[in-house]
């Protein structure tokens, strides 16, 4: 799974690592130190993914991921410093796709790498075929089209994942680890990351977001999926 990445590290030697690690999966890699130089690239150039330090010098991370959010589609892994909750949350939020904590294991940044790449290539190609339907609310599997009062509605991979699968399994509750095992494809990982997801997912499917009816929550166990009175 050869992809072009660039790597947004203002720190030489955790650049260095990373880079190493990428390319002995394959992976083409560039890195640079400014998150200003990143962006031009990025917008020039749009890479397969990009792994972005939250706090490079020039323009912050979070800056980049919104303003590369709102014009490219392209996959954005950040890295945080521990205790950086917040930014963690608010990342996820404006549209990366996941986060490593620093210090972090080189191995396990590549596996995410892999995880993420598999999420965005699946989403440009047909993962099968058929309609699921609940109400004025459609998903099409094989264009990956999700649609709501017959207004297209824009979602990520992840969310379009993780949509479908709960609309696949009606009325099933699911715990925040089922959902990073089962739609993430993580044996670890922070269940914030799904908290976000399903709160972004609210926003785009819910007449109101505050009062989820169809995303609804499982107090002690996670979340299901509330079809629609027919």
């Amino acid at each position: 799974m050869s992809a072009r990445i660039l790597v947004v590290e203002d720190d030489p030697a955790i650049a260095e690592v990373v880079a190493r690690y990428l390319e002995r999966d394959g992976h083409r890699v560039e890195c640079v130190d400014d998150g200003a130089e990143a962006l031009r690239l990025a917008l020039a150039d749009p890479p397969d993914l990009l792994v972005l330090d939250l706090a490079p010098s020039g323009t912050d991370g979070l800056q980049v991921c919104r303003r590369l959010r709102e014009r490219r589609p392209v996959p954005v892994i950040m890295l945080t410093a521990l205790g950086e909750e917040i930014d963690r949350v608010v990342g996820l939020e404006i549209g990366a796709d996941d986060y490593v904590t620093k210090p972090f294991s080189p191995r396990e940044l590549a596996l995410r790498v892999r995880s993420v790449l598999g999420r965005a290539r699946g989403a440009t190609a047909p993962s099968g075929t058929g309609v699921l339907g609940d109400g004025d609310l459609t998903a099409d599997v094989g264009t990956r089209e999700v649609r709501r009062g017959g207004r297209e509605i824009t979602l990520t991979a992840r969310e379009f994942d993780l949509l479908t699968h709960l609309m696949r399994h009606p009325r099933q509750a699911f715990s925040r680890s089922a959902l990073l095992d089962q739609v993430w494809g993580w044996s670890f990982g922070d269940s914030s990351t799904v908290t976000v997801h399903v709160r972004r997912l609210r926003e785009k499917v819910e007449e109101d977001p505050t009062a989820p009816r169809r995303i609804v929550t499982v107090w002690g166990v996670g979340y299901r999926y509330e079809p629609s009175a027919p």
